[in-house]
């Protein structure tokens, strides 16, 4: 019963003040996870719906002082207009992005300001998908130390 509340919750709180429940479900956190420098790991991931064109994942440390970053797409073709990293700091990185996905394929690897200096807090991107047809797209994202 107490699993139950902790779903429910949230989203009746959201219809209560007025939160879409898309702006909800497009959120994500992710605890970092340790690995070695030069590896990519998986920050997080997010499904891409045809009604909703931006998703944000929020990191929290340890392990979150990423230097590069790169978007991994399945089930369906997608194209990543632009992203916001938010470090710990609170200062914003505008990168477009603006590139094609296949399904099945990877992003070019995005190099991030302040390697080793700042933490990532949050990852914002907006995207488009390619037509109802194709279903929705399955986005992973990595980052690299």
């Amino acid at each position: 019963m107490k699993s139950f509340w902790v779903c429910v919750l949230p989203l009746l709180v959201a219809v209560l003040i007025g939160v879409p429940a898309a702006a909800l479900a497009a959120t994500q956190v992710v605890q970092g996870k340790p690995g070695a420098a030069g590896e990519w790991r998986v920050i997080g991931q997010t499904h891409a719906k045809h009604t909703v064109d931006h998703d944000q994942i929020f990191v929290q440390g340890p392990f979150d002082n990423f230097r590069r970053i790169k978007f991994k797409v399945t089930d369906s073709p997608l194209t990543i207009h632009r992203m916001v990293v938010t470090y710990d700091n609170g200062a914003p990185d505008n990168i477009d992005v603006r590139q094609n996905i296949k399904k099945g394929g990877e992003s070019r690897a995005i190099d991030l300001r302040g390697i080793g200096k700042r933490s990532v807090r949050k990852i914002e991107f907006w995207y488009e998908t390619k037509g109802i047809l194709n279903g929705r797209a399955d986005v992973t994202i990595f980052g690299m130390k």
